[in-house]
C-alpha cells in the first residue's frame, strides 16, 4: 500500500502531524520502533500553561501542577520563585504520548509498532522506507524519531548537543528544586520534580558522564532525606542544542527533536515540537494538494518555524553558551545580586514573561547592569 505520508516516530510530535493530515483525509502511516507507545526516560515532561491550553492537553495526563520552585546555587544559597497561578504542568509522558496517538488514530492514522526504520530513500515520485517489518511507500515522509535517529539523510549534522540522565524516585518532596554548580551538573543544572504523591523525577544535563553525576546527586539527596533511596534505575537520552542546518528536503520534513526544536536553556522539547508539527502539517497539506513535494515547495516549513522559533532558539543558545562559561563563584554572585536587588521578585511581577518563551526573561535579566557585569556580558545577542 502506498501512503500519502509516512511518519517515523510515535511521540507527541509525530502523532500531532499524523492527527492533522489524517483528519484532512490523507492516508497516514506512523512507524514506531518500540512495541508500545510511551515516553522517553530522560524527558521530565514539564510544559507551561500556554502549551496545555494551545494543545488541549487533557487533565488525566497531568500528574501535577506547579506554581513554585526553589533554585540552589553551588554554595547552597537559594532563590524561591512563586506565582499565584500554576506556571508548569508535569505530564505523565507515557499517558500523554498514548493520548496524542489516540487522537491521530481517531482521524484514521494507522500505527505500526515494533517497526524499526532502517533507511529512507527518496525517489522521483515517492519515498521508500525500509523497516524491520518490510518496506513502506509514501508520497512524503516526516521524521519525528527524536535526536540521533540517523535519518537526517543529507540535511547536515547537529552542531551541538548534550546528554541527560533521569530516574524515578520515591520522595515526599512537595516542590520543584533546581540545582546549579560544577560538582552537580557542570555547565548545566539538575532537578528534583515531584510528580504524584510519594514520587518524583531526579535528573540532570551534562556534556560528560551524566550517569556519574546523577548517581552522586541521588546519594546526596538520599543523605538529606529528600528521596528514599539512591538505588534506582537510571534512564538516558541525548538532546540537541541547535537545530539541524536544514530541516526539509525533497519529500521530507524533520520535526521535533529530530529537527532540533528544543529549548537550549532547559532541554525541553514538547511545546516547540508541537508548534513545529502544526507548521509541518500545514506545509504538507498544501504540498500534497498541489502534488509538489519538492524541496523548494517544502522550504516554507523552515521559513515558518524560523519565524516563530528562530529568535528563541538563537537567544537561548547564546545564553546556554554564556552560562557554561560561568564558574561556581560567578553563579553564587549572581544569586546574591538577584536576591539583594529584588530582581527575582521584579521578574515574577513582570507581565509578558511566559514559561515557555525564555528570550524575554533572559534579556530582561541582563538589562540589570549588575547582573550583566557579574557574567562579563558586553554584547547582547541580536534578534
Amino acid at each position: 500500500m502506498k501512503w500519502d505520508v509516512a511518519v517515523v516516530g510515535a511521540g507527541p510530535t509525530g502523532s500531532r502531524v499524523a492527527y492533522h493530515l489524517a483528519g484532512l483525509g490523507f492516508g497516514v502511516a506512523v512507524l514506531e520502533r518500540r512495541p508500545d507507545i510511551g515516553g522517553k526516560a530522560a524527558c521530565t515532561g514539564i510544559v507551561g500553561r500556554e502549551c496545555v491550553e494551545a494543545f488541549a492537553i487533557e487533565n488525566d495526563v497531568v500528574l501535577r501542577q506547579a506554581n513554585r520552585a526553589t533554585l540552589f546555587s553551588p554554595s547552597g544559597n537559594r532563590i524561591e520563585l512563586h506565582r499565584g497561578e500554576p506556571q508548569a504542568y508535569i505530564l505523565d509522558r507515557a499517558a500523554f504520548d498514548c493520548a496524542m496517538a489516540q487522537r491521530a488514530r481517531s482521524k484514521g492514522a494507522e500505527y505500526y509498532l515494533n517497526t524499526t526504520v532502517e533507511s529512507v530513500e527518496r525517489a522521483d515520485d515517492k519515498v521508500i522506507i525500509e523497516t524491520t517489518q518490510g518496506n513502506f511507500e509514501a508520497r512524503a515522509a516526516v521524521i519525528a524519531a527524536g535526536f540521533g535517529s540517523g535519518l537526517t539523510d543529507g540535511l547536515g549534522k547537529f552542531a551541538d548537543f548534550t546528554a541527560g540522565a533521569q530516574a524515578e524516585v520515591e520522595s515526599k518532596s512537595a516542590e520543584v528544586e533546581v540545582y546549579f554548580g560544577r560538582e552537580v551538573a557542570p555547565g548545566f543544572f539538575a532537578w528534583l520534580v515531584p510528580t504524584s504523591p510519594g514520587k518524583a523525577r531526579v535528573g540532570l544535563l551534562s556534556r560528560e558522564n551524566p550517569t556519574l553525576y546523577l548517581k552522586r546527586l541521588l546519594t546526596s539527596l538520599a543523605d538529606q532525606g529528600k528521596i528514599d533511596s539512591a538505588e534506582v534505575e537510571i534512564g538516558h537520552g541525548a538532546i540537541p542544542l541547535k537545530p539541524l542546518p536544514r530541516t526539509y528536503g525533497d519529500r521530507l520534513l524533520m520535526v521535533g527533536d529530530a529537527a532540533g526544536h528544543v529549548k537550549p536553556t532547559t532541554g525541553g522539547g514538547i511545546y516547540y515540537g508541537l508548534l513545529g508539527a502544526d507548521i509541518a502539517a500545514r506545509t504538507l497539506r498544501k504540498a500534497l494538494q498541489s502534488n509538489d513535494l519538492s524541496a523548494r515547495s517544502l522550504a516554507r516549513y523552515e521559513r515558518e518555524w524560523q519565524q516563530l522559533l528562530g529568535r528563541e532558539l538563537r537567544t537561548g543558545y547564546w545564553a546556554r553558551k554564556l552560562f557554561e562559561k560561568l564558574s561556581d563563584r560567578q553563579i553564587d554572585n549572581i544569586f546574591d545580586i538577584v536576591k539583594r536587588n529584588g530582581i527575582n521578585e521584579a521578574l515574577l511581577k513582570e507581565k509578558g514573561l511566559p514559561f515557555d518563551w525564555h528570550s524575554k526573561a533572559i534579556l530582561k535579566l541582563l538589562e540589570h547592569q549588575v547582573v550583566a557585569s557579574a557574567v562579563n556580558v558586553f554584547r547582547l545577542p541580536r534578534n
